[in-house]
């Protein structure tokens, strides 16, 4: 009898125990974004406190692919038989790399973190264990250029991007979001996952005129083009991506410098009481994640849906019933840290939303929202 109920269980799956895996960015230039497994991590020992899910214990198997895809890749590879899902695959590269290997194992792949056009190009079919609830860049950088047109009057913009998916995806949108409206793209400056020095894409921005810049990137190369640029005597108005929306990481790498940027994010921000109350959970189990608000919200988030997803599939678990449980998500909002999330077995891009907020002063890291949640079409 046991050897047919060890065979009738789901991989990372025990009697007494769920396997997660999350491959992510722990070292390497994307290091920051790290933060986000760790609290995914921090959110799964504070469910397992609790009593765990329908008499099971969650374990998370961490992995580091310095935000490369060849080792993201061999990561997946090396999990896809041995955990029960996926949580937060990291990375528009990595996800491009990471989609066929997904679709052939049937492995359920929870919030992935990257452009949503990597999985709306894929069959049907081959995106049977994808749950995404993430905005695309082409849609959130039409809606910060129509923003920086509208608030100030922007009439030049720059657009400081990663040269791969995720840059280009921005810079896709900001070109559309010009074409729609009063504004021109004066510079477009790419730089390279790699690149340590960027004095010389700081010059090109300030030799462009322009009066607004877009950023793509991750939040140290975003960093390091604002410190370049205020060395040259270059500030222009700072617009970016929901990537850069930890208002505490950029304050602690910038300082004064991110005063008066404005920013999208996705979900909840530390100072409202739901994102205060799960981060008051967080920084009780793990002190590692003080000062990392924003990024720590996001694995809580992505963790908190698996969980869900966990205890409706029942004791009896499968993947198919953990997909079947996920794909009854409606108007779902996780510890009411997001806009309500819509699953189904005809859509898979659950949420598709964003919010502008602007940093006010780097002494007490305030903010003020600028606008409420805009929602784009899902894609797929």
């Amino acid at each position: 009898m046991l050897i047919l109920l060890i065979a009738l269980l789901a991989p990372g799956v025990t009697d007494g125990e769920v396997v997660l895996g999350i491959t992510a960015p722990l070292s390497g230039p994307a290091a920051a974004w790290g933060s986000i497994s760790l609290a995914a991590e921090t959110w799964a020992k504070h469910v397992n406190a609790q009593g765990g899910v329908n008499g099971r214990k969650l374990r998370v198997v961490v992995k580091d692919d310095a935000y490369n895809p060849g080792q993201a890749v061999a990561n997946v590879n090396e999990m896809k038989d041995s955990v029960f899902a996926l949580v937060l695959l990291l990375g528009t590269a990595v996800l491009n790399a990471n989609k066929e290997t997904v679709a052939e194992s049937g492995i359920p792949t929870v919030w992935p973190l990257g452009n949503p056009q990597v999985f709306a190009a894929q069959p049907k079919e081959k995106l049977r264990g994808v749950f995404m609830a993430y905005p695309d860049y082409t849609d959130e950088a039409q809606f910060l250029v129509a923003q920086a047109v509208k608030l100030e009057k922007v009439k030049k913009l720059a657009v400081f991007f990663q040269n791969h998916d995720y840059g280009k995806g921005g810079l896709e949108g900001a070109r559309k979001g010009a074409k729609a409206s009063s504004v021109s793209i004066a510079a477009e400056v790419p730089y390279e996952v790699a690149d340590r020095e960027l004095g010389t894409h700081a010059l090109k921005l300030k030799e462009s005129g322009a009066d607004a810049l877009l950023l793509y990137s991750t939040a140290t190369h975003g960093a390091a083009i604002v410190k370049e640029m205020a060395k040259v005597g270059y500030r222009p108005k700072i617009f970016a991506s929901f990537t850069l929306g930890d208002r505490s990481v950029l304050y602690r790498l910038l300082g004064d410098l991110w005063e008066g940027a404005y920013y999208d994010v996705n979900e909840a921000v530390p100072g409202e009481a739901d994102a205060d109350r799960v981060l008051g959970i967080l920084l009780q189990e793990e002190p590692r994640l003080k000062g990392k608000d924003g990024f720590a919200l996001i694995g809580a988030t992505a963790m908190a849906v698996t969980v869900e997803g966990l205890k409706r599939a029942g004791r009896e678990l499968t993947r198919e019933k953990f997909i079947s449980a996920l794909e009854s998500l409606r108007n779902y909002r996780p510890e009411g840290l997001t806009a309500p999330i819509t699953w189904s077995p005809e859509r898979r891009h659950g949420l598709n939303t964003v919010r502008l907020m602007r940093a006010k002063k780097a002494a007490d890291t305030s903010f003020t929202q600028v606008s409420d949640w805009q929602t784009f079409p899902a894609h797929f």
